[in-house]
């Protein structure tokens, strides 16, 4: 292995000479981690295969090949990244180059699906900003598409993604300003079938609402809202003026209702030039309203949302698609604290 890709992959920022490497992949990590592990730690002899593609996905200035074995440099870098963020495996070893194969990765996931027990996975340490969702709690969703989906992602199964999905995954987590810890990402064909999909598995109901600013012409929600007996409330762009003192929107959000969540606001985080303010967010789940933000027109890549703050429960967005057809990859990021998301629970 080359003193340059040594330097590159290094995690340290200095090596033995003193000299400065340009740029660390991640935080510093003991040399010898054999040494290091606690004694009532179990040791892993194997790291699994969908953790050495996550380790790859997040490679930085090397070029991601699609096929061929993993090099002895990536090998390194997937060792350390697994040791700094996984230190159930700070004993385990990645397989052989010549037997992995990054082709299989991506398209093989499922041959590790017979693995046993769960891959460590950090809890979500993300301070909570207000009590802002506290009254809402988790609602179940009713079944349908996205469920199975929920439910296949959150299981052990799920764990066993492709690259490319890993990929896109991040870019969509990245461009709303979220994380992974807190939030699932779900890949649709178009903005309408990720649309429909909430409007499946949203449990509306007589005596709830559908709160909607987004335009009619594509907002497929209000067809489920109304075959469930459910009542839309079609409001104007307007009502998301904040220049605008006692505005609409906020008497709506604080009419009385015997049920706990009231319902779905969704509104557009653009229209045309115009930039709606992200306070909206809070204010509904304030008044115990779950939010769908639809940031579907965000120029991606360009431009990015800092949803940390505020959190909504569903968000539309599209993602490049750097390596085939479409061109635009639809995204629905599904908050987890907001809906439980095991089928085997529903009704």
């Amino acid at each position: 292995m080359g003193k340059d890709a040594q330097e590159q992959l290094s995690l340290n920022k200095d090596n033995k000479d003193g000299e400065v490497v340009e740029y660390s992949l991640l935080p510093p990590v003991p040399k010898s981690p054999i040494n290091s592990r606690p004694n009532s730690m179990k040791a892993n002899t194997v790291i699994p295969a969908h953790l050495v593609a996550e380790a790859i996905s997040t490679l930085h200035g090397l070029d991601l090949r699609w096929s061929g074995p993993i090099t002895p440099s990536e090998m390194q870098y997937v060792q350390q990244y697994v040791l700094a963020k996984y230190p159930e495996y700070c004993n385990g070893l990645v397989e052989e180059g010549d037997k992995i194969d990054l082709y299989a990765l991506c398209m093989n996931d499922d041959s590790s699906s017979n693995e046993k027990g769960k891959s460590p996975r950090r809890e979500s340490s993300s301070p909570s900003f207000g009590s802002s969702n506290s009254e809402l709690g988790k609602i179940q969703l009713e079944p349908s598409r996205l469920l199975d989906i929920l439910t296949k992602k959150t299981s052990y199964q799920g764990n066993f993604i492709s690259i490319p999905e890993i990929q896109v995954r991040n870019r969509a987590l990245q461009q709303c300003g979220l994380s992974e810890e807190e939030y699932l990402v779900v890949f649709a064909l178009t903005l309408k079938e990720a649309m429909m999909m909430i409007g499946e598995c949203y449990p509306f109901f007589r005596g709830n609402y559908y709160m909607t600013i987004l335009g009619e012409e594509y907002d497929c929600i209000r067809e489920f809202v109304t075959f469930k007996d459910s009542k839309v409330i079609a409001a104007p762009e307007t009502w998301l003026d904040l220049r605008i003192k006692g505005s609409q929107l906020s008497q709506y959000f604080r009419r009385k209702s015997k049920h706990s969540p009231k319902g779905l606001f969704a509104y557009p985080a653009y229209v045309e030039e115009t930039r709606y303010s992200m306070h909206w967010i809070s204010e509904a789940h304030r008044n115990s309203w779950h939010v769908l933000l639809d940031a579907s027109c965000l120029d991606a890549g360009k431009e990015r949302l800092a949803l940390a703050l505020h959190r909504p429960d569903f968000v539309l967005c599209t993602v490049d698609n750097t390596h085939a057809q479409p061109s635009k990859i639809t995204c629905l990021l599904v908050r987890k604290q907001s809906f439980e998301a095991a089928a085997s629970s529903a009704n």
